[in-house]
Protein backbone atom coordinates (compact mmCIF):
# COMPACT_ATOMS: atom_id res chain seq x y z
CA UNK A 1 0.00 0.00 0.00
CA UNK A 2 1.22 3.50 -1.05
CA UNK A 3 2.11 5.30 2.00
CA UNK A 4 2.98 9.46 0.93
CA UNK A 5 0.05 9.66 -1.32
CA UNK A 6 -0.18 13.12 -3.66
CA UNK A 7 -3.24 15.32 -3.98
CA UNK A 8 -2.54 14.88 -7.57
CA UNK A 9 -2.77 11.01 -7.19
CA UNK A 10 -6.93 11.64 -6.80
CA UNK A 11 -6.99 14.01 -9.81
CA UNK A 12 -9.30 12.77 -13.30
CA UNK A 13 -10.65 14.13 -16.26
CA UNK A 14 -13.82 15.33 -16.22
CA UNK A 15 -15.35 16.80 -19.51
CA UNK A 16 -17.45 19.61 -17.96
CA UNK A 17 -20.82 19.15 -19.77
CA UNK A 18 -20.63 15.73 -17.20
CA UNK A 19 -21.47 18.32 -14.56
CA UNK A 20 -24.96 17.91 -13.72
CA UNK A 21 -26.22 21.52 -13.63
CA UNK A 22 -30.01 20.16 -12.25
CA UNK A 23 -31.35 17.79 -10.66
CA UNK A 24 -34.00 15.40 -12.65
CA UNK A 25 -37.85 15.54 -12.75
CA UNK A 26 -37.68 11.86 -10.94
CA UNK A 27 -35.23 11.90 -7.91
CA UNK A 28 -34.79 7.79 -8.39
CA UNK A 29 -34.59 7.43 -11.61
CA UNK A 30 -30.58 8.70 -11.31
CA UNK A 31 -28.82 6.11 -12.62
CA UNK A 32 -26.56 4.06 -10.41
CA UNK A 33 -23.51 2.02 -10.77
CA UNK A 34 -23.09 -0.96 -8.30
CA UNK A 35 -20.10 -1.72 -7.73
CA UNK A 36 -18.95 -5.66 -6.03
CA UNK A 37 -15.62 -4.60 -4.30
CA UNK A 38 -14.49 -8.75 -3.69
CA UNK A 39 -14.79 -9.23 -7.39
CA UNK A 40 -13.99 -6.02 -8.19
CA UNK A 41 -16.50 -5.89 -11.08
CA UNK A 42 -19.44 -3.06 -11.27
CA UNK A 43 -22.51 -2.95 -13.15
CA UNK A 44 -24.60 -0.12 -14.72
CA UNK A 45 -28.13 0.26 -12.82
CA UNK A 46 -30.84 3.00 -11.71
CA UNK A 47 -31.03 4.19 -7.75
CA UNK A 48 -34.43 2.86 -7.98
CA UNK A 49 -32.79 -1.03 -7.92
CA UNK A 50 -31.52 -0.49 -4.61
CA UNK A 51 -34.73 -1.77 -3.60
CA UNK A 52 -34.00 -5.44 -5.42
CA UNK A 53 -30.39 -5.32 -4.43
CA UNK A 54 -30.25 -4.46 -0.75
CA UNK A 55 -30.96 -7.53 1.53
CA UNK A 56 -34.02 -8.35 4.11
CA UNK A 57 -32.70 -7.59 7.60
CA UNK A 58 -30.09 -4.85 6.08
CA UNK A 59 -29.69 -1.33 8.41
CA UNK A 60 -30.02 1.63 6.00
CA UNK A 61 -28.21 4.90 7.71
CA UNK A 62 -28.34 8.00 6.84
CA UNK A 63 -28.34 12.26 7.26
CA UNK A 64 -31.01 14.32 8.16
CA UNK A 65 -29.84 17.70 7.84
CA UNK A 66 -31.37 20.45 6.28
CA UNK A 67 -29.74 22.82 4.56
CA UNK A 68 -30.31 26.30 5.81
CA UNK A 69 -30.13 29.45 3.47
CA UNK A 70 -27.26 30.02 4.77
CA UNK A 71 -25.96 32.61 2.05
CA UNK A 72 -26.40 36.12 2.96
CA UNK A 73 -25.46 39.35 0.61
CA UNK A 74 -24.77 42.57 2.56
CA UNK A 75 -23.10 46.07 2.92
CA UNK A 76 -20.30 46.84 5.21
CA UNK A 77 -22.07 49.83 7.16
CA UNK A 78 -18.87 52.04 6.95
CA UNK A 79 -17.57 51.85 3.94
CA UNK A 80 -20.35 50.46 1.26
CA UNK A 81 -18.43 47.87 0.40
CA UNK A 82 -20.29 44.11 -1.10
CA UNK A 83 -19.72 41.41 1.16
CA UNK A 84 -20.83 37.97 0.76
CA UNK A 85 -20.76 35.92 4.02
CA UNK A 86 -21.63 31.95 3.73
CA UNK A 87 -23.16 30.73 7.42
CA UNK A 88 -21.11 27.62 8.00
CA UNK A 89 -21.35 26.41 11.93
CA UNK A 90 -23.14 27.99 14.99
CA UNK A 91 -20.51 28.24 17.53
CA UNK A 92 -23.03 29.53 20.39
CA UNK A 93 -26.12 31.74 20.26
CA UNK A 94 -26.28 33.84 17.55
CA UNK A 95 -22.63 33.52 17.14
CA UNK A 96 -21.69 31.89 13.75
CA UNK A 97 -18.38 30.90 12.24
CA UNK A 98 -18.65 32.38 8.53
CA UNK A 99 -16.63 32.42 5.42
CA UNK A 100 -16.27 36.01 3.79
CA UNK A 101 -16.35 36.83 0.16
CA UNK A 102 -14.41 39.84 -0.13
CA UNK A 103 -13.19 39.25 3.42
CA UNK A 104 -10.27 41.72 3.47
CA UNK A 105 -12.74 44.74 4.58
CA UNK A 106 -14.00 42.27 6.71
CA UNK A 107 -11.85 43.20 10.34
CA UNK A 108 -12.27 42.70 14.05
CA UNK A 109 -15.25 45.27 14.89
CA UNK A 110 -16.57 45.53 10.74
CA UNK A 111 -20.30 45.52 10.90
CA UNK A 112 -22.04 44.17 7.87
CA UNK A 113 -25.84 44.91 6.95
CA UNK A 114 -28.73 43.06 5.57
CA UNK A 115 -31.75 43.59 4.06
CA UNK A 116 -32.07 47.54 5.26
CA UNK A 117 -30.26 46.89 8.37
CA UNK A 118 -33.28 44.04 9.62
CA UNK A 119 -29.70 42.13 10.24
CA UNK A 120 -26.32 42.93 11.25
CA UNK A 121 -23.83 40.65 11.55
CA UNK A 122 -20.50 42.01 13.85
CA UNK A 123 -16.97 40.69 13.17
CA UNK A 124 -15.25 39.52 16.51
CA UNK A 125 -12.76 37.49 15.21
CA UNK A 126 -10.80 36.52 11.81
CA UNK A 127 -9.38 33.08 10.97
CA UNK A 128 -7.27 32.14 7.95
CA UNK A 129 -8.67 31.32 4.15
CA UNK A 130 -11.73 33.74 4.59
CA UNK A 131 -13.20 32.64 7.82
CA UNK A 132 -14.68 34.94 10.25
CA UNK A 133 -16.82 34.60 13.51
CA UNK A 134 -19.67 37.16 13.24
CA UNK A 135 -22.35 37.99 15.99
CA UNK A 136 -25.67 38.37 14.20
CA UNK A 137 -27.62 41.55 15.70
CA UNK A 138 -31.37 41.48 15.02
CA UNK A 139 -34.63 41.93 16.30
CA UNK A 140 -36.99 38.68 15.84
CA UNK A 141 -36.92 35.41 14.99
CA UNK A 142 -33.26 34.19 13.60
CA UNK A 143 -34.21 31.54 11.78
CA UNK A 144 -37.52 33.43 10.03
CA UNK A 145 -35.32 36.32 9.23
CA UNK A 146 -32.93 33.94 7.32
CA UNK A 147 -35.91 32.24 5.26
CA UNK A 148 -36.45 36.30 4.25
CA UNK A 149 -33.14 37.38 3.52
CA UNK A 150 -30.79 34.26 3.24
CA UNK A 151 -30.57 32.10 0.11
CA UNK A 152 -29.54 28.06 -0.38
CA UNK A 153 -26.18 27.96 -0.70
CA UNK A 154 -25.80 26.02 -4.30
CA UNK A 155 -22.07 24.57 -4.90
CA UNK A 156 -20.28 27.05 -7.44
CA UNK A 157 -20.10 24.48 -10.08
CA UNK A 158 -23.45 24.75 -10.37
CA UNK A 159 -24.25 27.97 -12.77
CA UNK A 160 -28.23 27.13 -13.29
CA UNK A 161 -30.71 28.93 -11.08
CA UNK A 162 -32.51 26.36 -8.76
CA UNK A 163 -36.69 26.72 -9.57
CA UNK A 164 -37.16 24.58 -6.13
CA UNK A 165 -34.78 24.88 -3.90
CA UNK A 166 -37.00 21.72 -1.94
CA UNK A 167 -34.80 19.87 -4.60
CA UNK A 168 -31.68 20.98 -2.98
CA UNK A 169 -32.85 18.83 0.27
CA UNK A 170 -33.08 15.37 1.03
CA UNK A 171 -37.10 14.18 1.39
CA UNK A 172 -36.39 13.24 4.57
CA UNK A 173 -34.03 16.40 6.07
CA UNK A 174 -35.99 18.04 9.27
CA UNK A 175 -32.39 18.95 11.32
CA UNK A 176 -31.08 22.89 10.43
CA UNK A 177 -27.94 23.83 9.93
CA UNK A 178 -26.08 22.47 6.81
CA UNK A 179 -24.07 24.54 4.22
CA UNK A 180 -24.44 21.96 1.43
CA UNK A 181 -26.45 19.47 1.55
CA UNK A 182 -25.71 15.49 2.10
CA UNK A 183 -26.04 14.67 -1.98
CA UNK A 184 -26.31 11.14 -2.07
CA UNK A 185 -29.75 11.42 -0.03
CA UNK A 186 -31.37 13.54 -3.05
CA UNK A 187 -31.63 9.82 -4.85
CA UNK A 188 -34.54 9.05 -2.38
CA UNK A 189 -38.31 9.24 -2.56
CA UNK A 190 -40.87 8.66 0.02
CA UNK A 191 -41.58 5.60 -2.31
CA UNK A 192 -38.66 4.03 -2.15
CA UNK A 193 -38.71 4.28 1.61
CA UNK A 194 -41.93 2.45 1.65
CA UNK A 195 -40.55 -0.03 -0.49
CA UNK A 196 -37.09 -0.51 1.42
CA UNK A 197 -39.13 -0.56 4.39
CA UNK A 198 -41.86 -3.48 2.97
CA UNK A 199 -38.74 -5.26 2.53
CA UNK A 200 -37.58 -5.84 5.84
CA UNK A 201 -34.55 -3.46 5.49
CA UNK A 202 -34.54 -0.94 8.66
CA UNK A 203 -34.24 2.76 8.16
CA UNK A 204 -32.50 4.99 11.05
CA UNK A 205 -30.53 8.49 10.80
CA UNK A 206 -27.72 10.39 11.88
CA UNK A 207 -27.07 14.13 11.67
CA UNK A 208 -24.00 15.70 10.36
CA UNK A 209 -24.11 19.58 9.92
CA UNK A 210 -22.37 19.95 6.09
CA UNK A 211 -19.94 22.25 6.53
CA UNK A 212 -16.27 23.26 5.00
CA UNK A 213 -14.70 19.96 6.14
CA UNK A 214 -17.08 18.33 3.41
CA UNK A 215 -16.72 20.80 0.68
CA UNK A 216 -13.10 23.25 0.33
CA UNK A 217 -10.07 22.17 -1.82
CA UNK A 218 -7.12 20.37 -1.03
CA UNK A 219 -4.42 23.38 -0.91
CA UNK A 220 -2.01 21.34 -0.28
CA UNK A 221 0.24 18.73 -2.50
CA UNK A 222 1.24 16.39 0.67
CA UNK A 223 -2.55 14.24 1.30
CA UNK A 224 -1.23 13.78 5.13
CA UNK A 225 -0.37 17.99 5.78
CA UNK A 226 -4.11 18.61 4.99
CA UNK A 227 -6.42 19.53 8.05
CA UNK A 228 -10.21 18.77 7.84
CA UNK A 229 -12.67 21.87 9.14
CA UNK A 230 -14.58 20.87 12.05
CA UNK A 231 -18.33 19.80 11.63
CA UNK A 232 -21.00 19.23 14.16
CA UNK A 233 -22.25 15.42 14.29
CA UNK A 234 -25.03 13.90 16.70
CA UNK A 235 -26.47 10.16 17.40
CA UNK A 236 -29.39 9.51 19.04
CA UNK A 237 -29.60 6.60 21.37
CA UNK A 238 -32.02 4.91 19.50
CA UNK A 239 -29.85 4.70 16.46
CA UNK A 240 -26.96 2.96 18.79
CA UNK A 241 -28.94 0.55 19.46
CA UNK A 242 -30.32 0.01 16.51
CA UNK A 243 -26.53 -0.05 15.05
CA UNK A 244 -24.88 -2.07 17.90
CA UNK A 245 -27.65 -4.96 17.44
CA UNK A 246 -26.96 -4.72 13.85
CA UNK A 247 -23.58 -5.44 14.52
CA UNK A 248 -23.68 -7.97 17.29
CA UNK A 249 -25.92 -9.87 14.56
CA UNK A 250 -24.05 -9.51 11.36
CA UNK A 251 -26.70 -7.15 9.88
CA UNK A 252 -25.34 -5.20 7.13
CA UNK A 253 -24.76 -1.60 7.59
CA UNK A 254 -25.36 0.45 4.31
CA UNK A 255 -24.42 4.08 4.48
CA UNK A 256 -25.99 6.90 2.76
CA UNK A 257 -23.43 9.24 1.59
CA UNK A 258 -19.88 10.54 3.26
CA UNK A 259 -21.46 12.29 5.73
CA UNK A 260 -23.33 9.62 7.44
CA UNK A 261 -19.94 7.92 6.84
CA UNK A 262 -17.67 10.59 8.77
CA UNK A 263 -20.30 10.50 11.83
CA UNK A 264 -20.52 6.61 12.01
CA UNK A 265 -16.56 5.88 11.76
CA UNK A 266 -16.33 9.14 14.12
CA UNK A 267 -18.34 8.07 16.79
CA UNK A 268 -16.85 4.47 16.50
CA UNK A 269 -13.12 5.96 16.98
CA UNK A 270 -14.30 7.53 19.96
CA UNK A 271 -16.22 4.61 21.59
CA UNK A 272 -15.40 1.86 19.98
CA UNK A 273 -18.97 1.30 19.97
CA UNK A 274 -22.06 3.24 18.77
CA UNK A 275 -23.30 5.54 21.53
CA UNK A 276 -25.61 8.67 21.89
CA UNK A 277 -23.51 11.52 21.67
CA UNK A 278 -23.19 15.04 19.71
CA UNK A 279 -19.41 16.38 19.10
CA UNK A 280 -17.40 17.88 16.43
CA UNK A 281 -15.43 16.16 13.88
CA UNK A 282 -12.09 16.29 11.95
CA UNK A 283 -11.91 13.19 10.84
CA UNK A 284 -10.38 12.37 7.48
CA UNK A 285 -10.40 9.15 5.43
CA UNK A 286 -7.92 8.53 3.14
CA UNK A 287 -6.28 5.17 1.30
CA UNK A 288 -4.57 3.29 4.82
CA UNK A 289 -7.30 4.24 6.99
CA UNK A 290 -8.67 1.06 9.19
CA UNK A 291 -12.57 0.94 8.65
CA UNK A 292 -14.94 0.32 11.21
CA UNK A 293 -18.46 0.51 10.65
CA UNK A 294 -19.69 0.24 6.92
CA UNK A 295 -20.61 -3.09 4.69
CA UNK A 296 -22.42 -1.18 2.08
CA UNK A 297 -21.96 2.42 1.00
CA UNK A 298 -23.79 4.81 -1.46
CA UNK A 299 -22.69 7.58 -2.90
CA UNK A 300 -22.47 10.23 -5.89
CA UNK A 301 -19.30 10.91 -7.85
CA UNK A 302 -17.13 13.63 -6.51
CA UNK A 303 -14.73 16.29 -7.55
CA UNK A 304 -11.45 15.64 -8.53
CA UNK A 305 -8.63 15.44 -6.02
CA UNK A 306 -11.29 16.52 -3.41
CA UNK A 307 -11.31 14.89 0.44
CA UNK A 308 -14.59 13.13 -0.87
CA UNK A 309 -12.73 10.79 -3.63
CA UNK A 310 -9.99 10.16 -0.70
CA UNK A 311 -12.69 8.64 1.23
CA UNK A 312 -14.10 6.45 -1.53
CA UNK A 313 -10.88 5.25 -2.38
CA UNK A 314 -10.47 3.89 0.92
CA UNK A 315 -13.10 2.37 1.05
CA UNK A 316 -13.16 0.67 -2.70
CA UNK A 317 -9.66 0.82 -3.28
CA UNK A 318 -7.71 2.78 -5.24
CA UNK A 319 -6.94 1.23 -8.29
CA UNK A 320 -10.69 0.66 -8.76
CA UNK A 321 -12.08 3.83 -8.08
CA UNK A 322 -9.99 4.96 -10.42
CA UNK A 323 -11.16 2.85 -13.30
CA UNK A 324 -15.00 2.60 -11.89
CA UNK A 325 -14.37 6.52 -12.76
CA UNK A 326 -13.02 6.56 -15.92
CA UNK A 327 -15.72 4.28 -16.84
CA UNK A 328 -18.31 6.62 -15.19
CA UNK A 329 -16.83 9.16 -17.70
CA UNK A 330 -16.93 6.97 -20.68
CA UNK A 331 -20.71 6.15 -19.96
CA UNK A 332 -21.75 10.00 -19.45
CA UNK A 333 -23.21 9.53 -16.33
CA UNK A 334 -23.97 13.05 -14.61
CA UNK A 335 -21.50 14.34 -12.20
CA UNK A 336 -21.70 16.15 -8.64
CA UNK A 337 -24.52 17.23 -6.44
CA UNK A 338 -27.25 16.89 -8.68
CA UNK A 339 -25.45 13.84 -10.18
CA UNK A 340 -25.69 9.84 -10.67
CA UNK A 341 -24.45 7.78 -7.52
CA UNK A 342 -22.83 4.58 -6.83
CA UNK A 343 -23.70 1.87 -4.43
CA UNK A 344 -20.16 0.12 -3.36
CA UNK A 345 -20.77 -3.04 -1.93
CA UNK A 346 -17.85 -5.22 -0.08
CA UNK A 347 -19.14 -8.39 -0.69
Amino acid sequence: MKINWKTSDFDYNLPHELIAQSPLADRSTSRMMWIHKKSQKYEDKHFYDIVDILKPGDVLVRNNTRVIPARLFGIKEETGAHVELLLLKQKEHDVWECLAGNAKVVKVGSIVSFGDGQLKAQCLSIGDKGLREMKMLYEGIFTEILDQLGQVPLPPYIKKKLDDSERYQTVYAKIDGSAAAPTAGLHFTKEVDQQLLAKGITITEVTLHVGLGTFRPMDVENVHDHVMHSEVYEMSQETADILNQAKKSGRRIVAIGTTSVRTLESVWNRFGQFQECRGETTLFIYPGYQWHTCDVMLTNFHLPKSTLLMMISSFMGYELTQEVYHHAVNEKYRFFSFGDCMLIDHD
